[in-house]
């Protein structure tokens, strides 16, 4: 359940492996989970405002163009996160991100599906409270790489709004929508609480079947009952 994996994320012990690179790693028989954690610290905060658009080269014949500052930071744990991502002793891949981590989790899910071409069925990602990080028109050859990502959004949750679309960033993968319309400001709507709070109604209802996949206007946003399982994570 969505609500158990990102209690998950934001209990788990994390590892600092550079400037503002924090991840963390469980194994479950064949499964590995890749958790990346939120913003923390003042560097942090500088990257995710550092957000001209620099290119991703490591896409073979597909190039794409992402949020600079989030790009420096993949780049800190890649090689850190690389022998784990190649053992082939793993089946499946979960990887989850909250605020900066979710930005971080879009970088891992692409790499993932470049490196583990064997993986691409069995590999799952999440973003709560993601940021945009990919900066051009969205097309099929580069965005079906997110075919399994899900960026999940507590309505006007402020940080899942930048960079602007204006600037040309988009989000990648579906994003599934929580929570009702005015009930929080765009800053409260951010906060891991109401996250959590939103998370638990949107399962309950979803399990009742009284929830309906639809659009809220925006070719970006799609709600999306049918996620993958996320039952293997323990509170």
């Amino acid at each position: 359940m969505l609500y158990e994996l990102f209690l998950k994320c934001l209990k788990i012990p994390y590892r600092r492996t550079g400037v503002s690179a924090d991840y963390a790693l469980r194994r479950e028989k064949e499964t590995l989970y890749i958790f990346f954690e939120k913003s923390a610290g003042k560097n942090d905060w500088y990257r995710n405002l550092d957000f001209p658009a620099k290119p991703y080269k490591r896409m073979g014949k597909t190039l794409w163009l992402a949020h600079r500052g989030f790009l420096r930071t993949w780049k800190e744990l890649e090689g850190h996160l690389a022998p784990y991502v190649m053992d082939l002793s793993v089946k499946r891949i979960i990887i989850t991100g909250y605020s900066h981590g979710a930005a971080m989790a879009v970088f891992c899910h692409e790499y993932v599906w470049f490196h583990r071409p064997d993986l691409r069925e069995a590999l799952d990602g999440y973003g709560f409270g993601c940021p945009r990080v990919f900066w051009g028109i969205p097309c099929g050859k580069s965005t079906r790489r997110w075919e399994r990502f899900t960026v999940i959004r507590n309505l006007n949750d402020i940080v899942t709004h930048v960079p602007p679309a204006l600037l040309g960033y988009s989000h990648v993968g579906t994003v599934l929508e929580i929570g009702e319309k005015g009930k929080y400001t765009s800053i409260q709507a951010h906060y891991e609480e109401n996250i959590l709070e939103e998370l638990q109604a949107f399962e309950t209802q979803a399990n009742s079947s009284t929830v309906t996949a639809f659009a809220r206007g925006s070719s970006e946003v799609k709600r999306n009952s049918l996620l993958p399982s996320t039952k293997a994570i323990s509170r």
